[in-house]
Protein backbone atom coordinates (compact mmCIF):
# COMPACT_ATOMS: atom_id res chain seq x y z
CA UNK A 1 0.00 0.00 0.00
CA UNK A 2 1.37 3.38 -1.00
CA UNK A 3 -0.35 6.31 0.68
CA UNK A 4 0.07 9.98 1.38
CA UNK A 5 0.37 11.50 4.84
CA UNK A 6 -0.64 15.09 5.53
CA UNK A 7 -0.58 15.80 1.81
CA UNK A 8 2.90 14.38 1.21
CA UNK A 9 3.05 11.50 -1.26
CA UNK A 10 5.81 8.92 -1.47
CA UNK A 11 8.06 9.20 -4.52
CA UNK A 12 8.56 5.76 -6.02
CA UNK A 13 10.77 5.35 -9.09
CA UNK A 14 9.18 3.59 -12.02
CA UNK A 15 11.82 0.84 -11.89
CA UNK A 16 11.37 0.25 -8.14
CA UNK A 17 9.39 -2.70 -6.78
CA UNK A 18 7.00 -2.21 -3.86
CA UNK A 19 5.10 -5.35 -2.94
CA UNK A 20 1.36 -4.75 -2.53
CA UNK A 21 1.45 -5.90 1.12
CA UNK A 22 4.20 -3.42 2.02
CA UNK A 23 3.27 -0.06 3.53
CA UNK A 24 5.01 3.04 2.15
CA UNK A 25 3.53 6.21 3.61
CA UNK A 26 4.33 9.92 3.64
CA UNK A 27 7.71 11.51 2.95
CA UNK A 28 9.42 8.48 1.45
CA UNK A 29 11.69 8.22 -1.59
CA UNK A 30 12.19 4.81 -3.20
CA UNK A 31 14.88 5.21 -5.83
CA UNK A 32 15.47 3.30 -9.08
CA UNK A 33 15.87 -0.48 -8.90
CA UNK A 34 15.12 -0.45 -5.15
CA UNK A 35 12.70 -2.94 -3.63
CA UNK A 36 10.37 -3.07 -0.64
CA UNK A 37 9.21 -6.61 0.11
CA UNK A 38 6.09 -8.19 1.68
CA UNK A 39 4.88 -6.65 4.93
CA UNK A 40 7.77 -4.18 5.17
CA UNK A 41 6.81 -0.77 6.55
CA UNK A 42 8.36 2.55 5.54
CA UNK A 43 6.80 5.50 7.38
CA UNK A 44 7.83 8.99 6.45
CA UNK A 45 5.60 10.71 8.99
CA UNK A 46 8.39 12.06 11.23
CA UNK A 47 11.14 12.84 8.74
CA UNK A 48 12.05 11.78 5.21
CA UNK A 49 13.02 8.17 4.59
CA UNK A 50 15.16 7.40 1.52
CA UNK A 51 15.70 3.93 0.09
CA UNK A 52 18.64 4.35 -2.25
CA UNK A 53 19.13 3.05 -5.75
CA UNK A 54 19.30 -0.74 -5.88
CA UNK A 55 18.66 -1.15 -2.15
CA UNK A 56 16.20 -3.60 -0.64
CA UNK A 57 14.07 -3.64 2.48
CA UNK A 58 13.11 -7.27 3.01
CA UNK A 59 10.01 -8.91 4.46
CA UNK A 60 8.72 -7.43 7.74
CA UNK A 61 11.52 -4.84 7.98
CA UNK A 62 10.75 -1.35 9.28
CA UNK A 63 12.14 2.11 8.53
CA UNK A 64 10.76 5.10 10.43
CA UNK A 65 11.56 8.55 11.87
CA UNK A 66 13.67 9.56 8.90
CA UNK A 67 16.82 7.87 7.76
CA UNK A 68 18.53 6.79 4.61
CA UNK A 69 19.75 3.69 2.88
CA UNK A 70 22.52 4.52 0.43
CA UNK A 71 22.82 2.67 -2.88
CA UNK A 72 22.93 -1.14 -2.91
CA UNK A 73 22.04 -1.65 0.75
CA UNK A 74 20.33 -4.78 2.05
CA UNK A 75 18.10 -4.65 5.13
CA UNK A 76 17.26 -8.22 6.12
CA UNK A 77 14.00 -9.79 7.20
CA UNK A 78 12.41 -8.18 10.27
CA UNK A 79 15.23 -5.69 10.80
CA UNK A 80 14.55 -2.16 12.05
CA UNK A 81 16.35 1.00 10.90
CA UNK A 82 15.08 3.89 13.02
CA UNK A 83 16.25 7.44 12.23
CA UNK A 84 19.65 6.13 11.11
CA UNK A 85 21.77 6.01 7.96
CA UNK A 86 23.23 3.00 6.20
CA UNK A 87 25.95 3.69 3.63
CA UNK A 88 26.51 2.18 0.20
CA UNK A 89 26.82 -1.58 -0.06
CA UNK A 90 26.17 -2.26 3.64
CA UNK A 91 24.07 -5.11 4.95
CA UNK A 92 21.82 -5.07 8.02
CA UNK A 93 21.13 -8.68 9.03
CA UNK A 94 17.85 -10.31 9.93
CA UNK A 95 16.23 -9.07 13.15
CA UNK A 96 18.97 -6.47 13.66
CA UNK A 97 18.10 -3.06 15.07
CA UNK A 98 19.84 0.19 14.09
CA UNK A 99 18.79 3.06 16.35
CA UNK A 100 18.60 6.85 16.11
CA UNK A 101 21.56 8.76 14.71
CA UNK A 102 23.61 5.60 14.15
CA UNK A 103 25.63 5.41 10.94
CA UNK A 104 26.58 2.15 9.26
CA UNK A 105 29.70 2.61 7.11
CA UNK A 106 30.17 1.55 3.49
CA UNK A 107 30.11 -2.20 2.95
CA UNK A 108 29.80 -2.88 6.69
CA UNK A 109 27.72 -5.78 7.97
CA UNK A 110 25.44 -5.65 11.00
CA UNK A 111 25.05 -9.27 12.07
CA UNK A 112 21.68 -10.92 12.54
CA UNK A 113 20.06 -9.93 15.82
CA UNK A 114 22.59 -7.20 16.61
CA UNK A 115 21.54 -3.92 18.22
CA UNK A 116 23.41 -0.84 17.03
CA UNK A 117 22.75 1.69 19.77
CA UNK A 118 21.94 5.37 19.37
CA UNK A 119 24.67 7.50 17.84
CA UNK A 120 27.02 4.61 17.05
CA UNK A 121 29.34 4.88 14.03
CA UNK A 122 30.10 1.49 12.49
CA UNK A 123 33.34 1.67 10.48
CA UNK A 124 33.34 0.73 6.78
CA UNK A 125 33.99 -2.90 5.84
CA UNK A 126 33.59 -4.30 9.34
CA UNK A 127 31.30 -6.90 10.90
CA UNK A 128 29.47 -5.86 14.06
CA UNK A 129 27.49 -8.27 16.22
CA UNK A 130 25.96 -8.44 19.66
CA UNK A 131 23.96 -6.24 21.98
CA UNK A 132 25.20 -3.59 21.97
CA UNK A 133 26.87 -4.20 18.62
CA UNK A 134 30.66 -4.22 18.63
CA UNK A 135 33.22 -4.68 15.85
CA UNK A 136 34.23 -8.33 15.54
CA UNK A 137 36.43 -8.23 12.45
CA UNK A 138 37.34 -6.36 9.30
CA UNK A 139 35.88 -7.77 6.08
CA UNK A 140 38.00 -8.51 3.02
CA UNK A 141 35.02 -9.27 0.77
CA UNK A 142 31.81 -7.79 2.21
CA UNK A 143 28.62 -9.52 0.96
CA UNK A 144 26.33 -6.46 0.73
CA UNK A 145 26.74 -5.64 -2.97
CA UNK A 146 26.08 -9.23 -4.03
CA UNK A 147 22.96 -9.34 -1.88
CA UNK A 148 21.70 -6.07 -3.36
CA UNK A 149 22.31 -7.34 -6.91
CA UNK A 150 20.41 -10.55 -6.11
CA UNK A 151 17.40 -8.64 -4.78
CA UNK A 152 17.39 -6.18 -7.70
CA UNK A 153 17.24 -9.13 -10.10
CA UNK A 154 14.56 -10.85 -8.02
CA UNK A 155 12.46 -7.67 -8.01
CA UNK A 156 12.62 -7.55 -11.82
CA UNK A 157 11.46 -11.18 -11.97
CA UNK A 158 8.52 -10.34 -9.70
CA UNK A 159 7.56 -7.35 -11.84
CA UNK A 160 7.75 -9.43 -15.02
CA UNK A 161 6.21 -12.73 -13.93
CA UNK A 162 4.00 -12.43 -10.85
CA UNK A 163 0.31 -11.66 -10.82
CA UNK A 164 -2.16 -11.13 -8.04
CA UNK A 165 -4.53 -14.09 -7.80
CA UNK A 166 -7.17 -12.87 -5.33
Amino acid sequence: MIRSFEGVEPQVAESAHVHESAVVAGDVVVEAEASVWPNATVRGDAGQVVIGEGSNLQDNAVMHEGGELGPDVTVGHSAVVHAASVAEGALVGMNAVVLNDAHIGERAVVGAGAVVTEGTDVPPETLVTGTPAAVKTELADPPGAASAEHYAALAKRYEETSERLD
